[in-house]
């Protein structure tokens, strides 16, 4: 049995040439003669092997086997190293000649293999399945990607460890939350992490944010245990998949067991009453395959009134008319509550981050996810999909709100509720034509997208428990003076298109357009009531709004992507962007937030230069440069409320013109194979992650803005780490920094906010490491490890509203333990 068959010169790094003319004239000169070469692939019995991947990086030519074991590849001239990859078999790479016309392989099933030799395998599909020019019926040419294999990560995966689990994505800034993992909160680049709602989020390509448009906020994220990868895709997003600025966060579940059925059980105990379980299933009979599975978490939190629990369920169905056409199911339910104990001030914090004085606040989320997919080849280079999804959910926040952080709950008085339905539907149509241009494979990607939805917001008292009771109580509290009521029905079309020009084997131009129309709406009133000294009111009136924003435009983008080499790829893209106004941008649902009735939709572009590559199977890299720029930026600064009040409260407007860019950096450096190649036993890489970021608010009409830095920006953002293993056993240690970043325009110094409220000022720069071990033994695994082993006190995050307002401290050092069990 071979076990060392070498890693495949597939691993690619891109930028964008800065002198196209050169890189146009290289390509256009260099002549490449192309053949085609028909195979077959068998296992050592000699039978047949269907979908084995088959991939030609010499020409960026990739197919899969047939029902008997056949293909049909593109070869250039010359000798041509094509890489061979099916689940459950070794890894294996052939150098074919260009003048070839047949070829037969075969491939050896692994058997019994110790941990170390299937994670060695599994490391060289990462590679292969680093997303290629074109997956499916998506295009990828040009684009700055990413992917997470998280079989390879060796990180708390049961409560979704953001910090670990995109450890190596670079550039990311966290909000981190003591909450098991419940929710996502990432920004790329300098984009608000809230909620990640500058990513356009998806599980298995369909949107799972509670409003694309309207509310493109994340109240669910997929368990990473349930994840064989994650797709982190910048730049040129914003033509195939919206139009975002952060761009795509695709969550990919495990597909269906090869055997009928297998049973994998994951049980976690941890810090401050934490435990988890996620169990699966999943299995093939004939055309028919499933994958389903349950997770349930609950803790303590480390923090007084932080408990939690949540239930979160999974199916996928499958069934395979025929090789070329196949029917696909999801369903996903996830509910969750969690008590929060709300945010503190600068001095709470310093005087005893543990603390809390909210004992009475609670959130709830009821997520239902629906999708329908039909896939179709109509020949080995037409490829179609139709996808069908629909949202039905709800987020309910129920709590004391003072206008100042630092007031103590009254135990007895009205909360406030806040309660948000969610009901949207869309479809998406994709088609992918490849075609032969001159002596090159081309193809072409055109598509099209429906999606509308109604979506209310209703606000007003809440019970005078201490339970979470979301009922309004409004014969209770009838002169609540928080009090609103909203619909939000919107409603989106969109076409789009992206063609890949191959002008070479080693060059490609990747222009796209998406054609958007987007009609967003607000309906509705929130109530004003004012009351003198004696309690008496004085003013009662409901204010209404009737606000509609109908747009249509175009946006443009192209990529280039240049492959001197084997292993070598610059690459580069240009895209325009463009965010909608929100509920929340168009709506006022809080005395202490006011908002510019004129605001207005932000539109910017992004751009990225970059070179990644690698030298064999020892050292991989991935570079770049980068340019956000915004126009019309939306954000908060504190004012005095335009509106007429005295009061100082947040204002939401646009804010001005501004612009990010940077340096991102990514190198790993495979220690074992470069001194240690012989042992198949031992394994040990270190990697590196590293981004410097500077912003400006170039104009702005906002006194104090101009020359500021951008919100949630940190000038410097290091990742670092190393895994090594020996035989079934791993470990890995992880160390991040980030230097100190504002979040506010204005650029307000702590010392100089209003320690009341705790919602504006510095983020302190801060440092944390983790560690993580496992082991193997037959059908059980063992994992454990120290989140924060420095015990460093620290926080990413301060609230405007829940679950604080305030400063939200973030987890101590924490403890977890897992065992696996896979039957």
């Amino acid at each position: 049995m071979n076990h060392s068959a070498t890693k495949p010169g597939y691993c690619r790094l891109t930028t964008l040439s800065k002198v196209f003319s050169i890189l146009f004239f290289l390509c256009i000169t260099a002549a490449f003669a192309q053949g085609t070469l028909h195979g077959t692939v068998n296992d050592a019995e000699g039978k047949p092997l269907q979908n084995v991947e088959v991939l030609n990086p010499e020409t960026g030519s990739n197919t899969k086997t047939d029902a008997s074991g056949a293909y049909t590849i593109a070869l250039k001239s010359g000798d041509n190293k094509l890489v061979f990859y099916k689940e459950g078999y070794l890894f294996l790479e052939k150098v074919i000649p260009g003048d070839a016309t047949f070829d037969k392989v075969s491939m050896e099933k692994i058997i019994e293999l110790n941990e170390v030799v299937v994670q060695r395998e599994k490391e060289k599909r990462f590679a292969l399945n680093h997303l290629r020019d074109i997956e499916g019926t998506a295009i990828y040419a040009g684009k700055k990607t990413e992917v997470i294999n998280l079989d390879k990560l060796t990180v708390n995966k049961a409560t979704n460890n953001t910090r670990q689990v995109y450890g190596q994505v670079v550039g990311l800034t966290i909000n981190e939350n003591s909450d098991g993992g419940l929710q996502l909160n990432i920004g790329g680049r300098g984009l608000n992490p809230n909620r990640s709602s500058n990513f356009n989020t998806r599980q298995n390509g369909y949107d799972i944010s509670a409003d694309v448009l309207g509310y493109p906020e994340s109240y669910y994220t997929p368990p990473t245990e349930a994840l064989s990868q994650i797709e982190v895709i910048r730049g040129a997003a914003s033509l195939q998949y919206g139009t975002q600025f952060g761009g795509l966060v695709n969550f990919k579940f495990y597909d269906p067991s090869a055997k009928p059925i297998e049973i994998i059980s994951r049980n976690t105990g941890g810090s401050y009453g934490l435990y988890t379980n996620f169990t699966s299933l999943s299995g093939t009979q004939g055309k028919f395959s499933y994958y389903t599975f349950f997770n349930y978490k609950q803790g303590d939190g480390f923090r007084p009134n932080s408990e939690f629990n949540s239930r979160n369920y999974f199916a996928n169905l499958n069934y395979k008319f025929t090789q070329k056409t196949s029917l696909h199911f999801d369903y996903t339910l996830f509910d969750y509550l969690a008590k929060q104990p709300g945010g503190l001030t600068d001095a709470m914090y310093n005087q005893d981050m543990f603390q809390s004085n909210r004992s009475r606040n609670w959130f709830h989320v009821n997520w239902n996810l629906f999708a329908l997919k039909l896939k179709h080849k109509f020949t080995e280079d037409a490829n179609f999909s139709l996808q069908l999804f629909g949202l039905d959910a709800s987020r309910k926040a129920l709590g004391y709100r003072a206008t100042r952080v630092s007031t103590a709950d009254v135990p007895g008085t009205e909360r406030d509720l806040l309660v948000g339905d969610f009901v949207n539907w869309g479809a998406e149509a994709r088609f992918l034509q490849k075609y032969t241009l001159g002596k090159q494979k081309s193809a072409l990607l055109v598509g099209a997208k429906y999606y509308h939805a109604q979506n209310t917001s209703e606000q007003g008292p809440g019970s005078s428990g201490s339970e979470p009771d979301f009922h309004f109580a409004y014969d209770e509290f009838p002169n609540y003076t928080s009090q609103s009521d909203y619909t939000y029905p919107n409603q989106n079309v969109s076409f789009f298109g992206e063609n890949i020009f191959r002008l070479s084997s080693k060059f490609t131009i990747t222009p796209g357009f998406r054609f958007e129309n987007i009609r967003t709406e607000a309906n509705g009133y929130r109530r004003r009531i004012n009351v003198d000294g004696a309690g008496n009111i004085i003013l009662d009136e409901n204010v209404y709004q009737d606000v509609v924003k109908n747009r249509n435009f175009v946006l443009l983008g192209v990529g280039l992507s240049y492959k001197p080499t084997n292993s070598i790829e610059w690459y580069g893209n240009v895209s325009q962007n463009y965010r909608s106004v929100t509920f929340s941008d168009i709506s006022v649902v809080s005395p202490a937030q006011a908002i510019d009735p004129n605001i207005m939709d932000e539109k910017g572009y992004t751009s990225d230069v970059g070179l990644r590559g690698h030298i064999d199977d020892r050292f991989s890299f991935d570079t770049s440069i980068y340019a956000l720029f915004y126009d019309k930026k939306i954000g908060e600064i504190q004012a005095t409320d335009p509106n007429g009040g005295a009061a100082v409260v947040r204002y939401r407007t646009n804010l001005g013109t501004a612009i990010t860019y940077g340096w991102e950096m990514l190198a790993d450096w495979n220690i074992s194979r470069t001194y240690f190649r012989d042992s198949e036993s031992f394994t040990w890489n270190v990697f590196v992650n590293n981004a410097l970021t500077k912003s400006e608010y170039t104009k702005s009409d906002i006194t104090g803005v101009k020359g500021k830095e951008v919100e949630f920006v940190p000038l410097v953002n290091i990742k670092s780490g190393t895994t090594a293993g020996y035989k079934n056993f791993m470990m890995s240690l992880q160390f991040t920094y980030l230097s100190s970043q504002y979040t506010d325009a204005k650029n307000i110094p702590t010392d100089d906010t209003d320690n009341s409220n705790g919602t504006f000022g510095q983020i302190p720069a801060y440092y944390v490491a983790d560690f993580s071990a496992s082991y193997t033994w037959r059908r059980f695994k063992l994992e454990a490890g120290i989140n924060n082993f420095t015990n460093n006190y620290y926080f990413t995050r301060r609230a405007t509203g829940y679950p604080g307002p305030g400063i939200l401290p973030s987890d101590p050092r924490t403890f977890y333990a897992t065992l696996q069990i896979k039957i």
